[in-house]
């Protein structure tokens, strides 16, 4: 099982990052929390180490982890240049949920970026982070690369039971445990390689923030856009299947459901067979037998803030159907809505 570092103190929090800073430096793994998910972290600049990370998520090689750096001076450890708009960028929402792509420094880093002659870089907000980073850099580590700290392509962690959970046999896994995230989905990433911002993938900050501080507008990702984390197709997904349905489609298929149940059945359907549950800002029908409902907030940042949690409480629940309420068009939910079609298409 992996081992819980507790930062609840100031003198819990020093011991736990100084033991999480030596480990990083001896190229070992390290858990940690951000202000958007926990990250499954090994120092950037170590190809040996970075590897460990592929092994331990089954994630392959040549997908691209993000750099976390303790502040925009770190950045030039792995950048070859940092373009004005990244600058820009940079000084608007660093530290916070942006992931900025720069092109990479040749000698640094080619494990952590999946072999690209571009890097992903993040400056986390967290205090923990942050303080993580600063001792790690203090040990001779100038960045951090780490992706969400899960199995491939599964439910990202918002709380450090989440990582434990995950990993239970990483035995020597430390885990930083920052209490629960704040923001609750990734960064947005915005692409800065070829003189114009391109929105890889949208997070909590909205297209309109980003667009404000570089200046110019947000293009959308096309074929020549770098590789880049969480931008899969099928992505972010929980055991049990997911499917995106409107909210008359929902009320209607309940109808269907509870209606071809025979006389007696309904009544046995909440027992062990449970299999069926829903989230949505609809209405809870009076009588669900056998469905598990769960309310999405209507608030986009709450929805985001609670969405992982959600989908791995319905996961430990045991059930195989999870049908999911679509999000808002409006721009603010893009990154909840971003992040449930690509677990739909698991």
């Amino acid at each position: 099982m992996p081992q819980r570092l507790q930062t609840r103190t100031e003198a819990e929090t020093a011991a736990a990052v100084a033991l999480a800073a030596q480990r990083l430096a001896a190229g070992e793994l390290v858990a940690f929390p951000t202000e958007t998910v926990y990250g499954l972290g090994a120092r950037a600049d170590d190809a040996d180490a970075v590897v460990k990370i592929f092994a331990a998520k089954g994630r392959p090689s040549d997908h691209p982890l993000i750099v976390h750096v303790a502040d925009a001076a770190s950045a030039l450890a792995f950048a070859a240049e940092l373009p004005p708009v990244a600058r820009r960028l940079m000084d608007a929402f660093w530290p916070g949920p942006l992931s900025l792509v720069v092109p990479r420094r040749a000698d640094v880093a080619a494990a952590a970026a999946g072999g690209q002659s571009s890097v992903g870089l993040r400056c986390p907000a967290h205090p923990v982070a942050q303080a993580l980073l600063r001792a790690a850099a203090a040990a001779g580590v100038p960045g951090v690369a780490a992706p969400s700290a899960n199995r491939f392509g599964r439910v990202s962690p918002t709380r450090a039971a989440h990582v434990i959970d995950e990993f239970a046999d990483l035995a020597d896994l430390p885990v930083l445990d920052g209490g629960d995230c704040e923001l609750g989905i990734e960064s947005a990433i915005v692409d800065c390689t070829r003189g114009y911002p391109v929105l890889l993938r949208p997070g909590c900050l909205g297209a309109a923030q980003i667009e404000a501080a570089a200046g110019e507008p947000l293009r959308s990702r096309d074929e020549q856009a770098p590789r880049a984390s969480g931008t899969l197709e099928a992505h972010y997904a929980p055991r049990a299947k997911v499917r995106l349905m409107d909210r008359q489609q929902i009320q209607t298929a309940l109808q269907v459901l509870h209606g071809s149940l025979p006389a007696g059945k309904a009544a046995r359907a909440a027992a062990p067979g449970l299999t069926l549950a829903v989230y949505s800002r609809g209405p809870r029908p009076a009588s669900q037998p056998g469905v598990l409902w769960r309310t999405m907030p209507a608030d986009a940042g709450a929805a985001a803030h609670e969405l992982f949690g959600v989908l791995r409480e319905l996961d430990d629940a045991l059930v195989q159907l999870i049908w999911v309420e679509q999000p808002p068009s409006e721009p603010a939910w893009d990154g909840v809505r971003d992040r449930l079609q690509r677990a739909s298409a698991a």
